[in-house]
């Protein structure tokens, strides 16, 4: 009996502990709600939807009493689908994530190098700018580049290596390297600076060190920069493995306009779904799609945090 008296007495105090935060804190947490809103309504009441990738959907009868079919969306996608667009998922995500990461480095290792600070900014605003451009016009840019009516490359690069024009829109084997390439295009800018930044707020007094150790400049940035910019280097690929499983759909979609003699090369899960919702309505298969997305993508996110975690605990997400 006093045992359930002192289980209530302190549920009461922390009830009551927990009310005067609230009334202490009101300024901050009024602060915060809107954000709170913002989310809640755009990232939390969607997934209620997930219900469907276990439903047929039927909209005469609404999505809570359309049939029960269990795992039946998942099964049709994997026996259709589903190897080649996570392949082409996985596969350009992984180009992206580790090619990336070496080719940003040595870009802003190169920007900080460079003696003159008027051409280092010029540099890095040229390489943003494609960063602000729609995948609409990049799209229409690599078209006037491969176009085999009026293309650059067509008319006026092959003939001077003596080669015959190749129809690019319709072999899918060149698209293997023209989607990564783009990308880089699109991203490095924007990725690059991220580890610019990092750079800068190296302490200066290292590499003053260093040079009277008398380390050369490639020495300084095995020894200092690199080490210095693991911890970053490590956040960016964690986040970019959560999002293995999610391409980018303008780059998918739109660089290669759509072209069905590519879909082997080009298409992932994000075009296979809008295509699906489009021409096949069908919302429990296209939402078993994008649940198995999400769900495969947050286990490569935990399973690669459990794995850095292990070696290196300090530099682990959570």
């Amino acid at each position: 009996m006093m045992q359930q008296l002192g289980q209530c007495f302190n549920e009461n105090r922390k009830r009551r502990t927990f009310i005067k935060s609230l009334i202490e804190y009101k300024g901050l947490l009024l602060f915060v709600l809107p954000g709170f809103i913002v989310v809640l309504i755009n990232n939390y009441l969607p997934m209620l939807g997930v219900i469907m990738a276990f439903k047929r959907v039927d909209n005469t009868l609404g999505i809570l009493k359309s049939p029960f079919v269990g795992l039946d969306n998942f099964k049709f996608l994997f026996m259709t689908d589903a190897f080649r667009i996570t392949r082409n998922t996985v596969l350009y995500n992984l180009v992206g994530i580790f090619i990336g990461l070496l080719l940003n480095l040595i870009i802003a290792i190169t920007i900080n190098e460079l003696l003159n600070k008027f051409l280092a900014r010029v540099y890095q605003t040229v390489i943003i700018l494609p960063y602000f451009l729609s995948f609409v016009v990049i799209g229409y840019i690599v078209y006037a580049f491969l176009s085999p009516v009026h293309g650059f490359v067509n008319f006026s690069i092959l003939p001077l290596l003596g080669m015959d024009k190749i129809s690019w829109y319709t072999e899918p084997i060149y698209w293997i390297f023209i989607l990564p390439l783009v990308n880089f295009w699109v991203y490095c800018g924007m990725e690059s600076v991220i580890y610019l930044a990092a750079i800068t707020g190296i302490d200066e007094t290292l590499y003053e060190s260093a040079v009277i150790d008398g380390a050369n400049k490639r020495q300084q940035i095995v020894h200092i920069t690199l080490p210095m910019l693991t911890p970053v280097m490590i956040v960016l690929t964690l986040l970019g493995l959560g999002k293995i499983f999610r391409g980018n759909f303008g780059l998918f979609y739109q660089v290669p306009l759509s072209n069905a003699a590519l879909f082997p090369v080009t298409d992932v899960i994000d075009t296979y779904v809008y295509r699906s919702l489009v021409t096949m309505p069908d919302f429990g298969m296209v939402t078993a799609a994008s649940v198995y997305q999400s769900v495969v993508g947050c286990i490569m996110l935990i399973a690669a945090n459990m794995l850095v975690k292990r070696i290196s605990p300090q530099d682990a997400i959570f």
